[in-house]
């Protein structure tokens, strides 16, 4: 029997490079916890389930930046310490609570040893490299990965062509080396797209210039198909006021508007696959687009299933190994009046909650137009485990109902591609799935000055690019000034900034990769001119790459606009 409707769940897993760069409370403890409470516990649920002979079917963005720190040495041997780090303090937690008479608390304190020891065993099963681990599911057909961005950089906004093919480029160089495959699918950074036009940068006086579209950057990687959010598909306009609040948004969309046609008068819907092409370009890629009914019914603060007042609650941790012992009780109230959490009373919800999110996906199927509907349901992989701790096992439960769902049944996006190639062509505007639908997120009065650092280390970085054989040593610092330059591009510093989640983290992390970059090109002028570099430069270039060394077989040659 035909089933009516795919669902593809798609995971984006993503953290800037914070190897070398700071460990608490900003560095790479982050990559510590994303790694025992969302990887590992989302390769444990997945395979669990290919052992009981279902292939999950889910898409996982595992971002190029990431994976790289995944195989660094430096993350194996700080994440082993800190899993012993948190057994150690779940033990003394134990010990403390059952001495003060708290049995439910001194309950979960032996949740946190069981749940970290097993962390740890499945490290150390999987050589202590965590990409195998997916590498293994997607070569059993229980998942497909698919690549990003290099450093995840807002390619809407970076000024150069060049500077997008680098992130297409490399992020797919790195991502077949690590998983010895060809990519099929990309997740945009931010899911953010830009057609091709006469763009001009958002501030300065420096004329318009035109532009390609990034689908064509995907194109020429073969690449078959990216993901977009659901107001792209509409029209794009941008949500709300935020076009007025920044000088620098009103000169891109006007800019933009300058050069945009009218959409195409055909009836569109987010359960159908669609080429994208830009004006004038020979080169459409297919585009998938964002469900945002079954996204809301997860994510929603007001209804959503995280905010269960039987799940643990994230925000309030106990001293000082950090682990947490309370429920949400009620989400309005304060963290003071949280009750003890209860593993066994968290299990209940999950039932009810994954039968009916299964329910809401044969609804939406089963209403959806056109044949062969596709239900695209895109989340950070972080709110399985890391944000909500339940949902590695509500999303087991989800996936065992489907799989006996006689209506619905799950696809990763590159088996849809493959069955159902999309017939139409679509010219899509500008935006993303950041707040207002456009790119206030990364520009606004508190980032603007980012993007001029970025701007004046492109145009320096491909200034110098000609060089890049002159000699081993200048090749050799051109590599690192390539490496900082994408880092630099990471659209992680403009969102930490303007939601203050790490601002003065986001801001130094901006300094230090421009002045590194400032600092190469200037040794660059030096190589030029005398042939090689005191041992004051050749020490600092030897540390930053230890420091920054990620994108072993980066390729700054091959960034070059190409004339036909």
């Amino acid at each position: 029997m035909n089933k009516k409707a795919y669902v593809a769940f798609v995971l984006h897993s993503h953290l800037p490079y914070v190897l070398g760069h700071g460990t608490w409370p900003h560095g790479s403890e982050w990559l510590y916890e994303a790694a025992s409470e969302t990887y590992i516990p989302l390769y444990r649920v997945i395979k669990q389930l290919l052992e009981e002979g279902i292939q999950a079917k889910i898409t996982i963005g595992l971002t190029p930046v990431l994976s790289e720190q995944l195989i660094d040495n430096r993350f194996k041997e700080g994440f082993k310490a800190y899993v012993n780090s948190k057994i150690q303090s779940a033990i003394a937690d134990e010990k403390h609570f059952s001495l003060a008479g708290n049995a439910l608390q001194a309950k979960t304190a032996k949740m946190w040893i069981d749940f970290y020891t097993q962390v740890l065993e499945i490290f150390r099963e999987l050589g202590e490299d965590i990409t195998k681990g997916f590498k293994y599911l997607q070569d059993n057909g229980a998942i497909e990965i698919i690549t990003s961005g290099a450093t995840h950089g807002y390619a809407p906004l970076l000024s150069r062509d060049e500077s997008i093919r680098a992130q297409v480029k490399e992020g797919k160089r790195s991502y077949v080396s690590i998983y010895q495959k060809q990519p099929h699918g990309i997740w945009p950074p931010e899911l953010a797209y830009r057609p091709a036009y006469a763009w001009k940068k958002p501030f300065g006086e420096e004329p318009a210039y035109q532009r390609k579209g990034v689908e064509e950057f995907y194109f020429d990687e073969d690449i078959k198909y990216f993901l977009i959010d659901a107001h792209l598909l509409k029209g794009g306009k941008p949500i709300g006021t935020y076009l007025s609040l920044f000088e620098g948004l009103k000169v891109l969309w006007e800019r933009f508007k300058e050069h945009y046609k009218e959409l195409e008068k055909i009836k569109r819907t987010p359960y159908s696959l669609y080429y994208a092409v830009s004006e004038h370009s020979k080169k459409p890629v297919a585009f998938f687009t964002r469900d945002p009914k079954t996204a809301l019914q997860v994510w929603s603060k007001d209804w959503g299933y995280p905010g269960d007042p039987a799940y643990l609650e994230f925000h309030k941790k106990h001293f000082p190994g950090g682990h947490r012992y309370w429920r949400i009780s009620d989400a309005n109230k304060d963290l003071a009046t949280k009750a003890p959490y209860d593993p066994d009373m968290a299990r209940i919800p999950i039932e009810t909650q994954s039968s009916h999110f299964v329910s809401v996906l044969e609804e939406a199927g089963a209403s959806a137009e056109g044949e062969n509907p596709v239900i695209v349901s895109p989340y950070d992989a972080e709110l399985y485990g890391h944000w909500w701790f339940e949902g590695p096992l509500w999303l087991y439960n989800v996936i065992k109902k489907i799989h006996n769902s006689p209506s619905i049944e799950t696809s990763t996006l590159g088996e849809y591609y493959d069955k159902y190639p999309p017939e139409l062509t679509i010219n899509l505007p500008e935006g993303s799935w950041g707040e207002g639908g456009f790119h206030w997120v990364w520009l606004n009065e508190w980032t603007e000055w980012t993007w001029k650092l970025i701007y004046e280390t492109e145009d320096r970085f491909f200034s110098l690019l000609p060089y890049y054989n002159k000699s081993p040593l200048i090749t050799r610092i051109l590599k690192q000034f390539a490496k900082e330059l994408l880092l630099l591009e990471s659209s992680d510093w403009q969102f930490l900034i303007t939601t203050w989640s790490a601002r003065d983290y986001a801001e130094e992390r901006v300094n230090e990769h421009y002045n590194y970059a400032k600092t190469l090109g200037e040794m660059v002028d030096i190589a030029m001119r005398s042939g090689n570099i005191d041992e004051t430069n050749s020490k600092f270039l030897t540390d930053l790459e230890q420091r920054d060394r990620l994108f072993g077989n980066i390729n700054p040659e091959e960034w070059k606009e190409v004339k036909k």
